[in-house]
């Protein structure tokens, strides 16, 4: 990946967007403030690549999602390669789920509200429901796609609207069950990914941890693995920072067979609805005071 050194105010990585600051790095990934051709504010990520063959597979993925359309999912404008990374603008954030953990806890003393967390999960589940539909047409066939890296970091906040963002792993499927490299976060994976592989409801699982996270400030296993070990068998989740309402919902959405997980995952956060909050509606989704402007690196 370029060192800090080559990424530097004033940069062009492409003719006309032209680096401002950075905003932030990560183990998958820079992240810098731009302005792009048309002179908005906008978010360059920068992401290594280890191989052609891995770089254009990725930006051909990153292309065709770039195409679809729904209001939680982050809008990318350009994709390229620059010196070895791919390089991605995007809509820039105000912050992600986990900057809104962060400020309730400093500000509250507590992790995010049932109701809060209810009405943006609600619309991440969404998003992700629309994702995960075979009934995407790219590459003359008809697909799902599987994020693959669901977690805090990857849900930003745009002004009122949570959106769904970096598809570095994303993956596309034509069935219920595919190998694939084991990649990913290791906290917030599937116990399928683990296996080498990903399943139709892998992004469901990533979702439930995410939302653990979130609403009890901390994650349902403690023996996670440092790498990927095919061995690994997730334990049974602690899920005591739950209400006792919330956890069989959220125990089904972490089962450890795919198939036995909730049909979607609008259906786990409709039925978690029905404990904290009205029909959901996204014009009260209002993110706390106090979140510093950053964007996703991983």
């Amino acid at each position: 990946m370029p060192s800090i050194a080559s990424l530097r105010p004033g940069l062009e990585p492409l003719p006309g967007y032209r680096l401002s600051q950075p905003l932030g790095a990560g183990g998958f990934g820079e992240v810098w403030s731009a302005t792009s051709p048309h002179g908005t504010l906008v978010a360059l990520k920068f992401l290594p690549c280890h191989s052609g063959s891995s770089a254009a597979r990725e930006i051909r993925s990153l292309q065709a999602i770039r195409q679809l359309e729904h209001p939680n999912v982050i809008r990318m404008e350009h994709v390229w390669c620059y010196q070895g990374c791919i390089v991605v603008a995007m809509e820039i954030a105000d912050g992600s789920l986990m900057d809104l953990l962060e400020s309730y806890q400093s500000n509250i003393g507590t992790p995010v509200a049932p109701e809060h967390a209810c009405l943006l999960f609600y619309e991440v589940a969404d998003a992700l429901d629309f994702l995960n539909s075979r009934s995407h047409w790219i590459s003359g066939r008809w697909v799902a796609i599987q994020h693959c890296d669901v977690k805090p970091k990857n849900l930003l906040l745009v002004g009122d609207t949570i959106k769904v963002a970096d598809f570095g792993l994303a993956t596309l499927m034509t069935s219920e069950l595919e190998t694939r490299g084991r990649e990913g976060t290791l906290e917030f994976c599937a116990p399928e990914v683990f296996r080498g592989h990903v399943s139709n409801h892998s992004d469901q699982y990533a979702l439930a941890v995410s939302y653990c996270q979130i609403r009890g400030g901390r994650l349902p296993f403690n023996d996670t693995p440092d790498s990927f070990d095919r061995k690994y068998v997730r334990p049974r989740p602690d899920l005591t920072m739950l209400t006792l309402a919330e956890r069989p919902l959220i125990a089904r959405a972490l089962d450890p067979v795919p198939q036995n997980r909730w049909p979607s995952c609008k259906v786990l956060f409709s039925r978690l609805s029905q404990f904290f909050c009205e029909v959901p509606d996204p014009r009260v989704i209002k993110p706390k005071s106090g979140i510093r402007r950053r964007t996703s690196v991983g």
